[in-house]
């Protein structure tokens, strides 16, 4: 169901009104960003207020709960309709936050469309390089004096002596 402005200005106080006033259409364009979520915000905490007024107003019409005084007059429908104003208030803050969302969204793909049509046409013709001699730049030094390998001293030893051996077979092989 929905509701008239004048029907609205009837149901809520002035400071209310005021509030759901800046999410009808001409007002709630001129909102950025972060007014959008800081309205959507306060239309919540009204909407949750009013739903619990709704929810206790039931249960007292039910008995099982105690009245809230004289503050608090009439029946269950006065706080559902005010929560319904603010609902569909809230609707309304939600969808242009969307329309936000979805336009910041396109730009950017905009954006990486160009970019990627950018990088396509530049890399679709040939880059040869010029026909200058030049000299090449050789080979590389990887740094530091080579490693030198260590053989342990027993190791020494037993070769010289295997050496040693092998030459004293050979020799007695000629007589």
């Amino acid at each position: 169901m929905s509701f008239s402005n004048k029907d609205e200005r009837s149901l809520l106080s002035f400071d209310e009104y005021e509030i759901v006033k800046t999410s009808h259409h001409p007002a709630i364009y001129d909102l950025d960003k972060d007014a959008l979520r800081n309205l959507a915000q306060r239309l919540e905490g009204l909407h949750d207020k009013e739903k619990t007024f709704k929810r206790h107003k039931a249960r007292e019409a039910k008995g099982t709960a105690d009245t809230r005084g004289k503050s608090f007059p009439g029946t269950a429908d006065h706080p559902a309709r005010r929560k319904q104003i603010f609902a569909h208030a809230l609707k309304r803050v939600k969808k242009e936050r969307a329309r936000h969302y979805n336009l910041e969204a396109n730009a950017s793909h905009v954006e990486a469309a160009h970019r990627a049509l950018a990088l396509h046409r530049r890399n679709k013709f040939t880059h040869h390089p010029t026909a200058e001699p030049a000299a090449g730049a050789g080979q590389h030094d990887k740094g530091g004096a080579p490693r030198r390998k260590r053989t342990p001293g027993s190791k020494v030893g037993s070769i010289l002596k295997a050496n040693a051996r092998a030459q004293a077979k050979r020799d007695q092989r000629s007589n």
